[in-house]
């Protein structure tokens, strides 16, 4: 099993390319379901994750090519197979973006029960109940949901408990199909949910309401082919944000977009990190000292939970104290053992985690959890006295892209040591 080494301590300088994003990819490539295409994304960014839903996809009979040269994922043909298997399904929790589709244009759907990583329950609850007030009869047996809507599904007016981006895309996409109007309420607000409402209203969906908590679909009977862009990914530039700012460093991250990263950006200015919109990208640096700054993780355009172990890195070396407390998922702290391993001082009770910065980290053999805890890893690595190596780097290449050949070429002393 790959692990990654780091010798901490260089300040990063240069250009940092921001790949497509992981979180608009998935989605988009699970509306090739509702068509028999082609569909073209563009930018696709090579990932683990990606690749596995291109298994997913081939699997219910789809055609799937990949230039990874070219940055484009082709998919074409109907699914002839409307079954996605626990072995897919268990390893990536966006599989189960493949339901809303399969119903809406067949009428019925037998997909597993999703994994992912282990960073909380993330229950479909949402997805089925919001099926099932659009006319699909859901039961689950022996780990799969099986849906049916045997006379196709209604428009209905779906109103969430709470924010759910990945049963706003399931619904999203299966009312695109659906007979009639349907109202999607409390519907989450992130840049990918935009990014798959634009790709759909290529295909020929109509929607309404585009960055707003309120979507209006109007059915159509079928979608037709596209060829889409894929958006730069927010959490790989805030990532690489927190490198520069982590290590003293300035860098330019290429194609990223402020208005993607919501309240990311003003927490990083409150550190003490100078975030800038330039030409091509934005400009990040840190000439002075860190702030320690508190955080609360909400639904965009709130703080990103993805962006929350990264966040907690670079505030281990910040003046003074911060508090970061997770509202989103109940298990995303598995990094604070690692960190501690470190020399990080970090309580945490529930919800919350009080960090109070230290002079220096020093470095550690480390284990990844999940894949943001492996990359707040790498981030303190980064800036630790001595050598860190990071084990269990395959979370890292389910959501990352050659992350290491991508701060090496900034000025990171980082490599990756074959398993």
């Amino acid at each position: 099993m790959d692990r990654i080494r780091i010798r901490g301590g260089r300040a990063l300088s240069g250009t940092i390319p921001i790949s497509g994003a992981k979180n608009a990819a998935l989605p988009l490539m699970a509306t090739a379901l509702l068509t028999d295409g082609p569909l073209t994304l563009t930018n696709a960014p090579d990932l683990a994750d990606v690749t596995t839903m291109s298994g997913l996809l081939a699997q219910h009979g789809l055609e799937v090519t990949r230039d990874k040269v070219a940055r484009t994922i082709t998919m074409s043909g109907g699914a002839t197979n409307l079954e996605a298997p626990y072995d897919l399904v268990r390893k990536m929790r966006a599989s189960v973006l493949v339901l809303g589709p399969l119903v809406a244009r067949f009428g019925q759907a037998r997909v597993s029960l999703p994994g992912g990583c282990a960073i909380g329950t993330r229950p479909v609850d949402l997805h089925l109940k919001a099926l099932e007030q659009m006319g699909a009869q859901i039961e689950i047996t022996s780990g799969y949901i099986e849906a049916k809507a045997p006379g196709g599904l209604k428009g209905a007016r779906i109103i969430f408990p709470q924010v759910s981006v990945g049963a706003t895309e399931n619904i999203l996409m299966a009312a695109t199909l659906a007979q009639g109007t349907s109202e999607i309420v409390n519907a989450a607000r992130e840049p990918e949910i935009t990014d798959l409402a634009a790709c759909l209203m290529r295909m020929g969906a109509r929607i309404e309401g585009l960055g707003t908590d309120r979507l209006v679909v109007e059915g159509v009977p079928a979608l037709g082919a596209a060829v889409h862009p894929i958006i730069p990914d927010r959490i790989e530039a805030g990532t690489f944000a927190c490198a520069a700012a982590i290590t003293g460093g300035q860098v330019l991250l290429g194609g990223a977009r402020l208005d993607h990263l919501g309240a990311v950006v003003r927490i990083l200015r409150d550190a003490g990190v100078d975030v800038a919109e330039v030409d091509g990208g934005l400009k990040v640096s840190r000439l002075n000292g860190l702030r320690g700054t508190d955080v609360v993780t909400e639904p965009f355009p709130g703080f990103a939970t993805d962006m929350q172990a990264q966040f907690m890195a670079l505030m281990c070396v910040a003046e003074g104290a911060a508090m970061i407390t997770e509202t989103i998922f109940e298990n995303r702290f598995m990094h604070v053992p690692e960190l501690a391993r470190m020399g990080a001082r970090i309580n945490f009770h529930g919800a919350s985690a009080i960090v109070r910065g230290v002079p220096k980290l020093a470095g550690a053999p480390v284990m990844a959890t999940d894949l943001r805890a492996s990359v707040s890893l790498v981030l303190a690595g980064l800036a630790a006295e001595g050598e860190t190596i990071v084990n269990r780097v395959y979370h890292l290449d389910r959501g990352y892209e050659h992350v290491e050949a991508k701060l090496a070429a900034v000025g990171a002393d980082i490599e990756r040591l074959p398993g």
